[in-house]
């Protein structure tokens, strides 16, 4: 006698829990990872078994309407538990679960588990494309809510905003914590610049933090070395132009004096057509000040006219001169009566105070600007 959907209904509902309990049964046996997960995971998975099971008998009963997959049976679990469980061994679960209620189907329905195994069949494909729906949008809602994150971190890292939360936000974004810290600015460029920097930081196993403000674009990163290293490779991820990059600072928190700089330094580089690219923040000091950057002004001052001074007025007088007349040796010892050698003793001697080299044109210039800026110092203007 051949029964209708409601009596094959009704008896898979009878049958629900023991395919459900044999469901869960295989797979502590064919899938020992899920033993090994949380009590409360495993749980959700037991609900999901049910879920599924009761959801395919309800739509058998009723063929007219459209299975609600996702809905019914992954509704009864918490989105995050996709973060905990992988797309692939989700979909083995749910296979494993239809395999069984199929070898289950004739000890059941007997003679009418072929009515049964079609539709379950295509029940199965219901439940595939539900999973993939399920992990795409927790793919798509965790990339929307780490973005905002992370622009929030970022925001208030360059606010100066040190509080200990900045790191526990950043920890969930991945940060990893060890190393120094440093700042890059450069433009933004094409739309996948964010994701081109954070290759090229993951395959530098570099921590990285990116934000966008304008047509600029603003990047933490943090395991380099004190020289920076090796940070120069990211610039390749920046659009054409000119990229910047901040010194280095000990931890994440002290980003903002890295940022500072190295926006500060974007901002005044057409000054120097022929930067390198990246370029340092420091090795634009000169054109900073000129644009009125008050911490370039003092760095100036205290790194380069003050040890000049310190070094003695004879090593402060030769650069003077050394640099009005052209960086000529010979015309410097002869307007200061002294021998070639003497000139080039207290060159060097500058060189090894400043870290400038006086022979140098780009560094004779850092030099010039530094002298006037220490002899404007205490001068009210």
């Amino acid at each position: 006698m051949t029964r209708t959907r409601a009596q094959i209904a009704q008896r898979l509902t009878r049958a629900s829990g023991a395919l459900s309990s044999a469901a869960l049964g295989r797979m502590d046996i064919d899938m020992p990872w899920v033993t090994e997960l949380p009590a409360e995971d495993r749980s959700f998975i037991g609900l999901i078994v049910q879920a599924g099971i009761k959801s395919f008998i309800d739509w058998y009963r009723n063929p007219d309407g459209a299975p609600m997959v996702r809905a019914d049976v992954f509704g009864v679990a918490p989105p995050e538990m996709a973060g905990e469980i992988t797309l692939e061994q989700t979909v083995a679960m749910v296979r494993l679960s239809i395999i069984v209620v199929d070898e289950n189907l004739d000890e059941i329905l007997g003679e009418d588990a072929e009515n049964a195994r079609g539709p379950l069949n295509r029940y199965a494909r219901e439940v595939a494309f539900a999973t993939a729906e399920v992990y795409a949008r927790y793919a798509e809602q965790r990339g929307a809510w780490d973005a905002r994150l992370e622009a929030l971190v970022v925001d208030s890292l360059l606010r100066g905003e040190a509080e200990e939360t900045i790191s526990s936000r950043a920890s969930a974004l991945g940060w990893d914590g060890t190393g120094k810290v440093l700042v890059m600015a450069g433009r933004l460029g094409s739309g996948g610049a964010l994701d081109g920097v954070r290759r090229i930081a993951r395959e530098h196993k570099l921590d990285c933090l990116c934000a966008v403000q304008g047509d600029r674009l603003v990047v933490i990163l943090g395991g380099v070395d004190r020289q920076g290293r090796p940070a120069a490779s990211v610039a390749a991820a920046f659009a054409d132009g000119p990229v910047v990059v901040g010194p280095v600072v000990t931890a994440l928190t002290d980003a903002r004096v890295s940022a500072d700089a190295a926006q500060a330094g974007l901002r005044v580089v057409a000054g120097w057509p022929d930067a390198p690219r990246p370029v340092n923040a420091e090795d634009l000091l000169a054109e900073r000040a000129l644009a009125g950057d008050p911490h370039a002004r003092a760095t100036l001052v205290e790194h380069v006219h003050a040890p000049l001074e310190a070094a003695g007025g004879a090593v402060l007088e030769t650069v003077e001169t050394y640099l009005n007349h052209g960086s000529s040796l010979e015309a410097t010892a002869r307007t200061l009566f002294v021998h070639a050698n003497t000139v080039r003793y207290r060159l060097r001697r500058a060189a090894e105070v400043t870290g400038l080299t006086p022979a140098d044109p780009r560094d004779s210039y850092t030099l010039r600007v530094a002298l006037t800026l220490g002899r404007l110092d205490g001068v009210e203007l």
